[in-house]
């Protein structure tokens, strides 16, 4: 599916998911955890394209700049593993889920 056929709420989800790949990434990258580091050049790129996408619509449309961004931010779920980093931060903050997972995978 090519960016022009995704829906605006789509594109905006998309772009939010790749964001939260890429910090994972770099997380995993920063302890030595990431087999491919060319995955961080090809997400960094994939964002570009998106947010390029998203530009293009806010200007064809008058919108403002992150103007889509901000209307479609809110409906964003996150990803599959979502539910357990909200049952980690529920139980002690952001730092705690990453010290479990952390300590799970050793």
């Amino acid at each position: 599916m090519s960016l022009a056929e995704l829906t605006d709420e789509s594109l905006i989800h998309k772009v939010l998911q790749v964001e939260r790949d890429l910090v994972s990434a770099r997380f995993k990258h920063s302890m030595n955890q990431l087999e491919n580091t060319a995955s961080l050049r090809h997400m960094r790129r994939e964002i570009a394209r998106l947010r390029t996408e998203t530009r293009r619509r806010e200007a064809a449309e008058g919108l403002p700049k992150d103007a889509l961004l901000q209307k479609h931010r809110t409906t964003f779920g996150g990803g599959a593993d979502d539910s357990t980093e909200s049952e980690a931060a529920e139980k002690g903050g952001f730092l705690s889920g990453i010290v479990d997972k952390l300590t799970s995978s050793e």
